[in-house]
């Protein structure tokens, strides 16, 4: 298999350090949307000044009309598009102003001498109006001028008597038009370091709310104050914000910590593990010292179990190999001898073999070459044995038909479940029954009997026989590939492992009862 494209890669730890990073800095980057929270606070400051200044209007107005025989003069007349319907009952002034909309203006300009003084009745107005506005003030912290036709100021605590007609928001307002603006401002304090971060702290919001008497403007309400802002607030509260700040780093090194225990350490040793077996040391299959998650254990377990049954399977492997060349040897040595000693005998290279003992060796050379073609007989059968299963299946009833056609000489007795379905083929299974019985027919069996269980999800078959019993020294050796006690007779000391071996593919098992006489194995083949 190829090797994976030598290219950089992110280490894990690389990885988890990046989002630990992340999860760090998001409290930080999340002060930069706070912007978005300081427009919906300039929003609200100017909801409430269109809220306060419209009181202040509906006041205003009653004083110009009670006024207006004493020949007060109204301001411009407001254009027709610009009145609501007087058919709707409500006619709210919704709060528009955008500060990431850039809708911010540079500072307000200075109050400009007065052309003309105001009427005394505005005055007086003015008058009346005062203690009203400051009593508001020491609520609602704005700032209120109210203006005249004109534009001039004749009540607030500053600029009264001067004319603010020439500010923007103020020269809409006279022409009927309301009009409301963010402008900057010089703070009356050092602001914050965090200031930066917002631009709602170094801002005013201008609310002209024009008064209209018999559809003309008979003054404006002027009103300011500076929005509420978080960052004020945080950095009020800046030992508990460091506070928060610390207990961000502590949760993130925490959470570090506990990718480092559940996730790094165990892959790491993982990783070390996977080196060691893959240098043939055979303590790495130990468990891990740490597993850290679930699935881990679960890989872990899987990676390990895979990794010793690979081993497993390469010990087999070579001392199957070792046994199979010793196997060969006997007889290739055999052939090869005889075949020299006929050979030298032809050319007259020594003394002539007698007609006997020529038909000696070719009987020699004939009897190992059927052992060497039943050895590899028996090598085909183990290497299908081996092979995975396909879906198959098939019931033992056919199957016991067929090895009493395979042994006519010998009584087969079957009883039980013969009829449940189990998961081999047929040719499979007839293979593991024929070995056992050809394995008791050439130990003085005369009957053979096979019972089997339906045990839900295994059928139990006990194949029992009356021939000569297994001794005790070979109980243990009898599954080992190529042990015989029957070398002499032709015996190549393959079938029970064959047997073994079709069994444990199929996830069965196959072992050896212990019994008075005879032989006894019990079979537990997978049901289908």
């Amino acid at each position: 298999m190829s090797a994976a494209p030598d290219k950089w890669r992110p280490s894990l730890t690389l990885v988890i350090f990046t989002v630990l990073a992340t999860v760090g800095i998001l409290p930080l980057v999340g002060l930069f949307f706070f912007r978005l929270y300081d427009n919906q606070l300039i929003r609200q400051t100017q909801a409430e000044l269109i809220a306060q200044s419209r009181v202040l209007a509906t006041i205003y107005a009653q004083e110009v009309t009670a006024r207006l025989d004493s020949g007060l003069v109204l301001g411009a007349e407001v254009p027709p598009g610009v009145l609501p319907d007087p058919g709707d009952q409500v006619t709210p002034i919704r709060p528009a102003l955008d500060l990431t909309a850039n809708d911010l203006l540079r500072r307000r300009p200075d109050a400009l001498p007065a052309p003309g003084q105001a009427q005394a009745a505005y005055v007086e107005i003015g008058a009346r109006l005062t203690p009203i506005i400051r009593e508001t003030q020491k609520v609602t912290l704005a700032g209120f001028r109210i203006l005249d036709p004109q534009g001039v100021v004749i009540a607030g605590r500053q600029e009264v008597g001067q004319s603010l007609a020439h500010i923007e928001e103020v020269a809409d307002a006279l022409h009927g038009q309301y009009r409301a603006t963010l402008r900057n401002r010089v703070p009356d304090k050092p602001p914050p370091p965090i200031y930066s971060f917002s631009r709602g702290l170094g801002v005013h919001v201008f609310s002209a709310m024009p008064v209209i008497v018999n559809n003309r403007v008979a003054g404006v309400i002027y009103t300011t104050r500076t929005p509420s802002n978080i960052f004020d607030h945080l950095y009020q509260e800046r030992a508990k914000f460091v506070l928060a700040g610390l207990a961000v780093i502590l949760g993130t090194i925490a959470i570090g910590l506990v990718f480092s225990r559940t996730i790094t350490l165990p892959m790491r040793e993982l990783i070390d593990r996977a080196a060691r077996i893959g240098r043939g040391d055979r303590e790495a299959f130990q468990p891990l010292k740490h597993y850290g998650t679930r699935e881990f254990a679960q890989l872990s377990h899987s990676f390990l179990g895979m990794a010793e049954q690979l081993a497993r399977r390469s010990d087999y492997i070579a001392t199957f190999s070792a046994h199979l060349t010793h196997e060969l040897k006997s007889p290739l040595t055999s052939i090869k001898g005889a075949a020299e000693l006929l050979q030298d005998s032809v050319q007259g290279k020594a003394e002539g073999l007698t007609p006997a003992e020529q038909n000696t060796f070719i009987a020699n050379i004939l009897s190992d070459t059927q052992r060497l073609e039943a050895m590899a007989q028996r090598l085909r059968e183990l290497a299908r044995a081996e092979s995975l299963p396909q879906n198959e299946r098939t019931e033992l009833a056919p199957v016991i038909a067929d090895l009493r056609s395979r042994f006519p000489a010998s009584a087969i007795e079957a009883s039980g479940s013969l009829d449940r379905a189990i998961g081999m083929s047929s040719e499979k299974a007839l293979i593991v029954l024929s070995h056992i019985a050809d394995n008791a027919v050439r130990h003085k069996a005369g009957t053979i009997r096979l019972e089997a269980v339906d045990a839900r999800t295994t059928v139990l078959v006990t194949v029992s026989n009356d021939g000569e019993p297994i001794s005790a020294p070979n109980r243990d050796r009898i599954f080992d590939a190529f042990f015989t006690t029957r070398r002499d007779q032709g015996g190549t000391g393959m079938g029970l492992a064959i047997a073994r071996a079709v069994m444990a593919s199929h996830g069965g098992s196959i072992r050896l009862k212990p019994t008075d006489e005879g032989a006894a194995f019990e079979l537990q083949f997978p049901v289908a």
